[in-house]
């Protein structure tokens, strides 16, 4: 059911957030199996691919398709890519933390809450009159 009128600026930054959080994912993702941006492995926590028996190299090739795949959800269904989006920030929040990397933890968490922030935006689109 309609509650009210959705502003054209909500709209803009709804898609704002649509494209930064639907490209980020794919991009990094992406960047898991090419290393231009980064070397990922250095921000791993050891004990992550101990746990599961896998090397470092192969858990961040499962992390690289997990990301593009959040991103694509993102564009696609945007009401479920945001906030898995989200989710999978708050993971590698807590991978941070382990590692020690609490400056990009504290960026990461910044960039959890604005793809949550991207899906309660599409909550409030689907009930409006656009």
């Amino acid at each position: 059911m309609a509650t009210s009128v959705i502003d054209p600026t909500v709209n803009s930054i709804y898609k704002l957030l649509k494209v930064t959080y639907g490209l980020l994912p794919i991009l990094a993702g992406a960047d898991k199996f090419r290393h231009l941006l980064v070397d990922w492995h250095k921000y791993l926590y050891p004990g992550v691919p101990e746990i599961l028996s896998i090397s470092s190299h192969t858990f961040m090739h499962i992390v690289g398709i997990v990301e593009i795949v959040a991103g694509l959800l993102v564009f696609l269904f945007p009401n479920i890519g945001a906030y898995l989006v989200s989710a999978w920030l708050f993971v590698i929040v807590m991978n941070l933390i382990m590692g020690g990397f609490y400056d990009i933890a504290l960026r990461d968490f910044t960039l959890g809450i604005g793809a949550l922030a991207l899906g309660r935006l599409k909550e409030v689109k689907e009930r409006a009159i656009i």
